[in-house]
């Protein structure tokens, strides 16, 4: 198991591959966020995308996909996060594209009134396969410390 006291100001992964199909960027669109470029290549040939765009919520959804399957795999006592900062959309993502993911560890703390848990701030980079930053954000996770030797 990675604890908070694992972490290190620094500290870069790389992660993730997740293929974008069509299919799910229409599912998607319908569920959360039904605007025309999102649903239609006609529709979307009338905007600055020029065709199919996945919306970015959707991009973020992606994104927490290869996370959580990250910390799983790194074993990460992950305790959530109480939000992200700075959400952008840099790029628009299409159906066809590959994202991944790397993260860079900017801050680590002790919680001031939880000692069962730190904050980690970091600073989430998504990119498609021609290695294009397509979001970013940062974010503070909360990690569960090490428990104590009993």
């Amino acid at each position: 198991m990675r604890y908070f006291e694992d972490v290190a100001v620094g500290d870069v992964a790389r992660f993730g591959d997740y293929a974008v199909t069509r299919d799910e960027v229409i599912d998607f669109a319908r569920k959360y966020d039904p605007q025309p470029f999102h649903l239609s290549d006609e529709a979307a040939a009338q905007t600055h995308f020029g065709r199919l765009a996945a919306s970015g919520w959707h991009t973020c959804a992606m994104t927490m996909a290869m996370l959580v399957a990250h910390m799983h795999e790194e074993g990460h006592a992950s305790l959530g996060s109480p939000g992200i900062d700075e959400l952008r959309w840099l790029r628009p993502v299409y159906p066809g594209d590959r994202l991944r993911c790397e993260t860079e560890v900017l801050d680590t703390r002790p919680s001031a009134s939880r000692p069962e848990m730190g904050i980690v701030r970091s600073r989430m980079r998504v990119l498609n396969q021609d290695d294009v930053v397509v979001m970013t954000f940062e974010s503070n996770g909360m990690m569960r410390t090490r428990p104590a030797q009993g």
